[in-house]
């Protein structure tokens, strides 16, 4: 009868031992799937964090090149406007008004139309308006390069601006 016992206890041992392994084996694949998904899961992230990176790389590049053209553009105004800042000084108005109003008015008119036209196409409006008829009519004087001499061909009046369709 011991050898009964003793048979059945060395089952129990070894059933024991084969459901622990069984337990092991499966605990252990059910891990390694779960590892798997989530070693997935971080491939395909760190692929859009790449991704992303490298947008934004390619916008610093991007938004460095824009900045160097804005402050290309910007020493452009600033050369532009010195030289308005030096027709100015070397005109007097004053004297031009008294000489002869019409032909100084032209020229303010002339240029100021410029001025609009320029603004318009900067902001995007490149409709081509025709010039109002006070700015067609030729004046009498010599004028000056920048004044009513040209005004024709690049130059628009401000109550056009306001009246134009936007586009």
């Amino acid at each position: 009868m011991i050898k009964l016992y003793l048979a059945l206890i060395i089952f129990g041992l070894l059933g024991s031992f084969g459901y622990g392994a069984y337990w092991y084996y499966n605990d252990t694949q059910q891990r390694i799937a779960t590892l798997r998904e989530n070693n997935a899961q971080l491939e395909v992230a760190v692929q859009t964090a790449n991704a992303s990176l490298e947008t934004i790389q390619a916008d610093v590049a991007k938004m460095a090149d824009l900045n160097n053209q804005l402050q290309q553009d910007l020493q452009k105004a600033e050369a532009y406007g010195d030289e308005l800042r030096g027709k100015l000084s070397r005109m007097n108005l004053v004297v031009e008004a008294l000489k002869d109003a019409t032909i100084l008015e032209g020229k303010m008119n002339g240029a100021t139309a410029k001025l609009w036209r320029g603004f318009m196409e900067d902001t995007g409006n490149n409709n081509d308006y025709p010039l109002p008829d006070w700015l067609r009519r030729e004046s009498s004087g010599d004028g000056d390069q920048d004044g009513s001499q040209d005004r024709e061909d690049n130059s628009t009046s401000s109550v056009e601006t306001e009246a134009a369709p936007a586009s």
